[in-house]
């Protein structure tokens, strides 16, 4: 969703000079360079060349197996664009077309083939009030998501568990589950946790672009080292629950720390490789190693910064700028928009590429194996995407990349949803043996960590 980028201690003098240059640039355990991959070919405005035999076999195998996307914010959209008056936005219509286009429809669901997809019930931590109201924020977005899969009840069918997205997927319809991002949704109460639960909310994100009162952030300054003994319950909790752990979004230590406590797979339900693109955002080699232990996936996503390493150090850039017009600038808008324009002139925005999306997919599997990767888009909650991933139309292109490269079958089919499925399937078993020998926790934060955000907060 939201980007927060860092500089990772690079002066803005060689962070710009390298992306005019267009250098390599690499940060501790980063092999990526910035030179943007050619091994599919492209047409004159850059985009890929699909081989058609290879397009043909992928969509193909998206015919029987489903394509599982472990993220997408169209339920935001609906809030953003019409207050969720679902009727005033036509899904089943082109979404590309309205005002503020998004990059996700019924039909163009149809020509991607899509078969399942975790819709995101996002609600911005930047706006949560510190009180109940995003308790009542994410409600909100589960009802909506309910709501627009019951008018589209035709092409979409609720999915709880991973028998549902089979059964739902069978039918000809998009498998519709339900991902909450980021842990500042429960208000730091268990109970608000299993309410989610019981209302069909089947992974958490453990927290968002800053830190929640019990877990540290990727894209914010560490509070606990990662989580606290509260955090560590909620981890547990969801356990017993059946919910996903969803390590997206979280610090490292977060990551390691929630692998020490899991007795479930975790997800990354859109996050990519951190040492093809340091960003905060991307899992490090060390996580994904620890991955088949575990068990669980990292789904990778299409955010550009999180893709390309070029990307990435065009946007510091951008944003060190922008801080720099507005203090030279403070009182006068349009002088700021008119320095960072002229900037932007003078430094052509990069692309991110459908060829170095593989590329991250391809890392994690090396890296962690084969059971241990999928896709997680993260459509419409980003402004730009890959060049050949621009909707969820693009997913076949992907696909057919992969097989260009020589996947097999077997292995593609992992990517499109068995690693996934089986995930959530191991983790319905987990809860079932927890429910027969444990109850639900009654556990408070003041407990366990002390009130939060007061001096006897203690973390860990």
């Amino acid at each position: 969703m939201r980007l927060t980028t860092r500089l990772f201690g690079l002066g803005l003098a060689a962070i710009s000079a390298c992306v005019v240059a267009g250098c390599a640039s690499t940060g501790a355990g980063d092999s990526a360079t910035t030179t943007i991959p050619t091994t599919m070919g492209s047409n004159t405005n850059g985009a890929p060349v699909i081989d058609p035999a290879l397009r043909q076999r992928a969509l193909g195998l998206m015919a029987t197996t489903p394509l599982i996307d472990g993220h997408n914010d169209m339920p935001w959209a609906y809030r953003a664009r019409v207050h969720n008056h679902i009727d005033q936005l036509d899904f089943a219509g082109d979404t590309s077309a309205l005002e503020r286009p998004m990059h996700t429809d019924l039909n163009r669901i149809r020509k991607g083939h899509l078969g399942g997809q975790f819709w995101s019930v996002y609600i911005p931590i930047e706006t949560a009030g510190g009180d109940a109201q995003d308790v009542t924020d994410v409600l909100e977005q589960i009802d909506v998501l309910k709501r627009i899969v019951v008018k589209y009840h035709s092409r979409m069918g609720m999915a709880y568990t991973a028998d549902d997205v089979d059964r739902v997927f069978k039918s000809g319809k998009v498998a519709s589950l339900i991902g909450m991002e980021g842990g500042h949704s429960i208000h730091n109460s268990l109970a608000v946790l299993r309410a989610t639960y019981a209302l069909g909310a089947r992974y958490m994100t453990l927290t968002h672009s800053k830190s929640t009162d019990w877990a540290d952030s990727a894209t914010d300054e560490p509070r606990y080292g990662g989580l606290t003994r509260f955090g560590e319950e909620v981890v547990r909790e969801m356990n017993r629950l059946g919910m996903l752990v969803d390590l997206s979004h979280v610090s490292p230590d977060t990551m390691h720390d929630a692998l020490d406590v899991t007795k479930a797979p975790v997800i990354f339900s859109h996050s990519s490789a951190r040492a093809l693109c340091n960003h905060v955002r991307d899992v490090p080699d060390d996580v994904l190693r620890r991955l088949p232990a575990n068990g669980g996936v990292v789904m990778v996503t299409f955010v550009p910064s999180f893709i390309s390493e070029e990307v990435r150090l065009w946007n510091v850039a951008e944003n060190a700028e922008r801080d720099r017009m507005r203090e030279a600038n403070s009182d006068d808008a349009d002088a700021v928009r008119e320095g960072l324009e002229s900037w932007r002139a003078s430094h052509p925005q990069p692309h991110a590429t459908l060829s170095q999306v593989a590329d991250h997919i391809e890392h994690i599997r090396d890296i962690a194996g084969i059971d241990h990767v999928g896709i997680g888009g993260d459509f419409d909650g980003i402004t730009s995407t890959p060049v050949g991933l621009e909707d969820v139309s693009k997913y076949p292109n992907l696909i057919a990349e992969l097989l260009r490269r020589g996947w097999s079958d077997r292995d593609v089919r992992k990517l499109l949803s068995e690693n996934a499925l089986r995930v959530l399937r191991e983790t319905e078993k987990v809860a079932k043996r927890l429910q027969a020998s444990t109850q639900p926790s009654d556990a408070l934060i003041d407990e366990l960590d002390g009130a939060p955000n007061s001096d006897e907060s203690a973390g860990k």
